[in-house]
């Protein structure tokens, strides 16, 4: 796939005027510019759904139940990084050092308990991160989770650790739990706009995101009367996030390229600096992921950030 390597002036500038350490800044810039569309932009492939979900995800399409099908994928697609655990990056990493740039994530859960009470807790740190040669590290954090003070606390200490080590901070900002869930539900805009301001004030670089829907029921004022289609409910969400860059997820695997292709657009269109794919692209036959990602770079390629 051809890339291209010049960095658009406007772009750079914008990226300059970030208030970054050195560290974050270099690391930054290999994903920003160095891998992946190259031009600001950032498509991530995560790998954290056998621990999320469980082995399930991957009976559709059995091959992807090996790791190194989507280390392959990550090499061949031009992705920005690869997000996944510490087992995995210590287990398949090696030989794709290098080649794919490495987001380590830090924690997670199964989701085998019930998330009213949800909580993700620590199993690598930031320090492995630098071991493995990471570019970034990612954390899921809860928001509106009766256990969100536990999870504030333990994303102190890893912001901390990420201006420590000069690394650049990606925050899985989900909002979950019973008063969530009594406010409208987790994807409404009400609760996704919540988790952009959240990954704003507690100091992450990038934060993932899930698209609005248009649902109102039982949401807080003043989002109960808003009347906004789609572009302007993504819109929203970015803006909110202020200075933290915004992925939004591919979600749950769509058999129309066409539609996520349109997804794409729609999101770039909205100010996101991304999309990270991962049951969208994995899920299906290696060359049908391959192929379609390159049409996803063609698209990302018109919005340089």
């Amino acid at each position: 796939m051809k890339q291209n390597l010049q960095v658009p002036s406007q772009a750079s500038e914008k990226f300059s005027q970030l208030s970054l350490s050195q560290g974050k800044r270099a690391r930054l810039w290999r994903l920003l510019y160095g891998s992946g569309p190259r031009n600001g932009s950032l498509l991530v492939l995560p790998l954290d759904q056998g621990l999320e979900h469980g082995p399930t995800d991957f009976f559709p399409h059995p091959p992807a139940v090996d790791p190194s099908y989507q280390f392959e994928l990550a090499a061949a697609g031009g992705f920005s990084a690869i997000a996944l655990g510490i087992g995995l990056a210590e287990k398949y990493m090696r030989e794709y050092a290098g080649r794919v740039p490495l987001i380590l994530k830090l924690n997670g859960k199964t989701n085998i308990p019930s998330d009213a009470e949800a909580t993700s807790p620590l199993f690598a740190s930031v320090e492995d991160a630098v071991r493995l040669g990471a570019d970034a590290v990612g954390y899921t954090m809860y928001v509106g989770s009766p256990r969100q003070h536990d999870e504030f606390r333990q994303f102190e200490q890893v912001r901390r650790d990420c201006e420590r080590y000069g690394m650049p901070l990606v925050l899985w900002s989900y909002p979950r739990g019973s008063a969530v869930n009594a406010k409208g539900g987790t994807n409404t805009l009400y609760a996704q706009d919540y988790a952009a301001r959240v990954a704003l004030e507690l100091g992450a670089d990038i934060v993932k995101l899930h698209e609005p829907n248009d649902s109102v029921a039982n949401v807080p004022a003043p989002y109960d009367k808003l009347q906004e289609d789609s572009a302007a409910r993504c819109a929203r969400v970015v803006r909110s996030a202020g200075r933290t860059m915004v992925l939004f997820s591919g979600g749950e695997k769509n058999d129309d390229d066409a539609a996520v292709l349109r997804k794409v657009e729609h999101y770039m269109q909205s100010g996101a600096n991304g999309v990270m794919f991962g049951r969208n692209m994995w899920l299906r036959p290696f060359d049908q992921a391959v192929n379609l990602v390159r049409q996803v770079h063609d698209i990302m390629a018109k919005h340089p950030r």
